[in-house]
């Protein structure tokens, strides 16, 4: 009984210790890519220069099914797109992309918004003069 209850309590303490390495409770992976391949983000950036006509935002996001998440893309302080998901499942992977045009040059950063609007993350990339 001593095992069992040393193997649960070393479970529970990694699992917390994973966690706490996430960006956000419900959002374990957060990321801008240029393309998106078997649900994965490929060739992450944080900078990208305008010869790059297109971006993905990606989030792996935990325990929130039954409700919706939303990605919003904000730049020069407007909102530019809402990409709304239904979350279907514990563990439910999501990307919304958006065409730039080579004169939206500067920080542009999306928030993920929960059910009820509230901001559970977010995240900045620069877009960059070639």
């Amino acid at each position: 009984m001593n095992k069992l209850i040393a193997i649960i309590f070393s479970l529970m303490i990694t699992s917390s210790a994973i966690a706490d390495e996430w960006p956000h409770e419900n959002i374990s992976n957060a990321d801008f890519a240029l393309e998106i391949q078997d649900r994965a983000p490929i060739n992450i950036i944080e900078e990208i220069d305008n010869s790059f006509g297109k971006i993905y935002f990606f989030t792996n996001i935990r325990n929130l099914q039954g409700q919706s998440v939303t990605h919003r893309w904000i730049y020069n302080h407007k909102v530019m797109a809402d990409v709304v998901f239904d979350i279907n499942g514990p563990r439910w992977r999501v990307w919304s992309s958006k065409n730039l045009w080579p004169t939206w040059l500067g920080e542009w950063t999306v928030e993920v918004l929960n059910s009820n609007g509230e901001v559970l993350y977010k995240k900045e990339f620069n877009y960059i003069n070639k």
